[in-house]
């Protein structure tokens, strides 16, 4: 069986993404081999950010490994927050802080299309392949949903009536960005393995 580094130190990430991998890939993530150091996210982009994160630990390990990074692009406000989407109301990371500083900026507009955006950039040996995941719908006037995480409360996605943070976690991994992103690794793997 195949070894393959999650670069995320988000155990649940791991977790959810194990069940989808099942037995053909044995998925680690960065506390399995110990890593600690603070991982770069400076380049501006999504997909710099996700290419960042996976060279800083391949260089590092010589591990096969795949990164992601996502962003909540909302049309009107020229796709803010976009790849500051976890820091959008400041380096202490709230989500609570980021919906409502995004609710403020959105009062009264009647243009709410949006669009979580995920890339990931695998590394395997040596190799490097991108896969991006793109979900459209819109943000909503107020939270609704305790389910997921970040902006899942207000983000409606098309074609359904309930926010992120309503839906089933089953639901949500089959219709998301990062379900769609992560899909397109597994066949990518799959073929390869």
């Amino acid at each position: 069986m195949e070894k393959l580094l999650f670069v995320t130190g988000n155990q649940n990430k791991v977790k959810e993404i194990k069940a989808i991998l099942g037995d053909t890939i044995q998925l680690i993530g960065l506390e399995e081999v110990g890593w600690t150091n603070e991982i770069p996210e400076t380049t501006g982009t999504i997909q710099g950010n996700s290419l960042q994160k996976a060279n800083t630990v391949f260089e590092k390990l010589g591990i096969n490994c795949f990164a992601e990074d996502t962003g909540l692009e909302v049309d009107i406000l020229n796709g803010e927050p976009g790849v500051d989407s976890a820091i959008y109301a400041g380096e202490h990371k709230n989500a609570s802080d980021n919906m409502a500083l995004l609710l403020k900026k959105m009062d009264g507009e009647m243009k709410r299309s949006a669009q979580f955006r995920t890339v990931i950039t695998l590394i395997l040996n040596g190799e490097q392949q991108f896969f991006e995941g793109i979900c459209r719908g819109h943000i909503a006037e107020k939270k609704s949903g305790e389910g997921g995480f970040g902006y899942d409360p207000i983000f409606i996605p098309e074609n359904y009536s309930l926010s992120f943070g309503q839906l089933s976690p089953r639901v949500k991994n089959q219709i998301s960005h990062r379900g769609k992103a992560v899909a397109q690794l597994i066949q990518y793997l799959k073929n390869m393995l």
